[in-house]
């Protein structure tokens, strides 16, 4: 795998991570004594990011944050996979002249 495969894929993940996240936080928003999923992103040495569930040490909803969350991480999931398909189609691309000669 490409590393930039490899990145976007790991965008893509941990952008699905925090897209679930926040919609579990919201659907659980009324419930009683509900402690919020958050989603800890770090970099990777390597390239890409690392993405962790945790759980926020206190009880209560944030629902503004948790909108927020999910907008950002459907937009950052795009993003990632427009990445994956231009490498796509440029590696069609070589491939398809590498033919011709």
């Amino acid at each position: 795998m490409s590393p930039i495969s490899s990145t976007a894929l790991s965008g893509l993940n941990a952008a699905s991570l925090q897209l679930q996240s926040s919609a579990h936080n919201i659907a659980n928003a009324q419930t009683p004594g509900f402690r919020r999923q958050q989603v800890l992103q770090s970099a990777e040495p390597a390239g890409g990011v690392r993405a962790e569930l945790t759980q926020a040490a206190a009880p209560g909803e944030a629902l503004a944050e948790d909108i927020v969350n999910q907008m950002q991480a459907s937009t950052v999931y795009r993003a990632n996979l427009q990445t994956l398909r231009v490498q796509r189609d440029m590696l069609g691309s070589l491939l398809d002249r590498k033919s011709v000669v």
